[in-house]
């Protein structure tokens, strides 16, 4: 059994795994108990609850493990390196996974949500950080039109820009359409964009 070295990397990495195990067993048309899960990931009983303490909760996250895709897969065959091209292009990619998987987004949000109600373990990740490996693939070939300090400002203001909670805003709160939500995805990640450029150019005037 492998378990948890309490490093943050390694706390993703187990959540995933564990994620990956529960969709596997999903795959082959029945509901896996926690334990099972367990052993497919090479995990402790202990270890799995300690994740995920509810199964529900697990059985709700895994089918979307295997939804959202890898960058390489998604800039395959990509032959721009503007980053707001890319970003839209992961945009783009994310919007149609959201619509596809909409209540099952919106219910592992609620267990989340839920979850820190509950006072939720400060030691484990709540949620499985799927964008941030996107956003960082399109941004790769333009890392030199800004500074370290401003790409990392621009990774962290794009993660509320694209995703699941973008979408319950312009959707609920906003009550737009999935056009109009485009639209103001769009003219942010621009607009963040071109604040990290300028924000870089003056850094090193």
């Amino acid at each position: 059994m492998v378990t948890d070295a309490g490093r943050p990397n390694q706390r993703t990495r187990t959540r995933k795994d564990l994620l990956q195990a529960a969709s596997r067993l999903m795959k082959q048309g029945r509901r896996p108990t926690l334990e099972e899960v367990a052993a497919e990931a090479l995990v402790s009983r202990a270890t799995a609850y300690r994740y995920f303490p509810r199964l529900d909760t697990l059985l709700i996250e895994a089918p979307l493990e295997g939804a959202v895709p890898d960058p390489s897969d998604l800039f395959s065959d990509a032959s721009s390196d503007d980053p707001v091209e890319r970003l839209e292009r992961v945009d783009a990619a994310l919007a149609d996974m959201i619509s596809a998987n909409e209540q099952s987004l919106r219910l592992m949000l609620a267990t989340s949500l839920q979850g820190s109600v509950n006072g939720g373990r400060s030691d484990v990740p709540s949620r499985q950080n799927r964008r941030t490996a996107l956003i960082e693939a399109a941004l790769a070939p333009a890392r030199n039109q800004f500074t370290p300090a401003g790409l990392k400002a621009l990774t962290k203001s794009l993660t509320l820009i694209i995703g699941t909670e973008s979408m319950v805003v312009l959707k609920d709160v906003l009550q737009l359409d999935e056009e109009e939500g485009r639209k103001v995805r769009r003219w942010a990640i621009r607009a963040l964009v071109d604040a990290a450029r300028k924000s870089s150019s003056s850094d090193n005037a």
